[in-house]
């Protein structure tokens, strides 16, 4: 039998993605080192784990799912709260994974689906279709397919990861394992996390950068080009989607790095000049943060003696002691 090899063509705006992204990269190890910003980590996981969860319809809010990571009560679904949990220790197994194992990935599907899918950490045993609304708009191939399916698409990945870029082989195993749909639920969200492991072997930022944040903003279109995929039989379109959306998330992780590296203090201290009484979750709202992001800061502004806090953390205030 004839080595599997999924059908994809390189075209110029691939190529060009890629120089693109390699620069950017590139700038982001320059100018902002992850290692010595765990409140940016932190955030940026959180920020992949609710839109990744929310492209499946997960309910809770950006900040519902802080809290849930950070072991606060939360009200709402017990389903979804489980979801939470589930892809948070799944996304922290990305350092230890080897992404060219099946094993590996059966693992940690069975943490991402923990409690909420009868097959965890195992290959559907049933036909599987997706469906918009009551009309079925794509079946997947036959359960008794996919162990083989699996097994090519690995030996693919294995065999060519020397060969073929990784923005481009890990956006390959992407289409290729939705259309695969190797598991009765999960699917989306192991894809996704999968080429963030992928590309988080060949340069480590990838871990923290939250790409799914961004096909969340775009995600009709990201169904659309997937539909599209299907019917045409192969991926080209949804390989320069997906650099496209690496690009624009590494860009835009760039940019408010930039515009913030000294600013998110000043921020702080003008909503505190604005309204004394402030709390720490409003301040989280309004600068689009995480409310550990906004605790690191008020860390760093009370050591400098900058503010204070008179009263207790409920109804105390906020005092300027002088400016920064």
């Amino acid at each position: 039998m004839d080595k599997y090899i999924p059908p994809y063509k390189i075209t110029d705006k691939m190529l060009d993605y890629v120089s693109k992204i390699m620069e950017k990269v590139g700038e982001i190890n320059s100018y902002i080192n992850l290692n010595k910003k765990p409140e940016l980590r932190k955030q940026n996981r959180i920020n992949s784990i609710h839109s990744s969860l929310a492209i499946e319809n997960n309910q809770l809010s950006l900040f519902q799912v802080e809290d849930v990571i950070n072991g606060r009560m939360v009200i709402g679904d017990k389903k979804d709260i489980q979801e939470v949990k589930n892809a948070y220790e799944a996304y922290n197994k990305i350092s230890q994974i080897n992404p060219y194992s099946i094993e590996d990935l059966k693992l940690v599907h069975g943490i991402m689906t923990f409690l909420v899918e009868e097959e965890s950490g195992r290959f559907r045993s049933h036909g599987e279709g997706v469906y918009d609304g009551d009309k079925c708009i794509f079946v997947a191939p036959s359960e008794k397919l996919v162990p083989e399916l699996m097994e090519n698409l690995f030996s693919w990945m294995k065999e060519s990861k020397d060969i073929v870029h990784p923005l481009i082989l890990s956006s390959v195993f992407h289409y290729e394992f939705v259309f695969i749909h190797p598991f009765g639920d999960g699917n989306g969200r192991m894809a996704r996390l999968w080429q963030s492991a992928l590309l988080s072997k060949w340069k480590e930022i990838f871990e923290y950068v939250p790409i799914e944040s961004l096909i969340k903003q775009y995600q009709e279109e990201y169904y659309k080009i997937i539909d599209n995929c299907n019917k045409i039989g192969e991926s080209t379109e949804f390989i320069e989607f997906m650099l496209k959306m690496i690009y624009e998330t590494i860009d835009k992780i760039i940019i408010e790095q930039n515009s913030t590296k000294e600013t998110t203090e000043e921020k702080i201290i003008n909503l505190i000049k604005m309204n004394p009484n402030i709390t720490q979750n409003e301040m989280a709202e309004k600068l689009g943060l995480t409310r550990d992001g906004i605790s690191y800061n008020i860390k760093n502004l009370k050591d400098k003696k900058i503010i204070k806090r008179i009263g207790s953390p409920k109804t105390g205030t906020w005092k300027i002691l002088k400016n920064k």
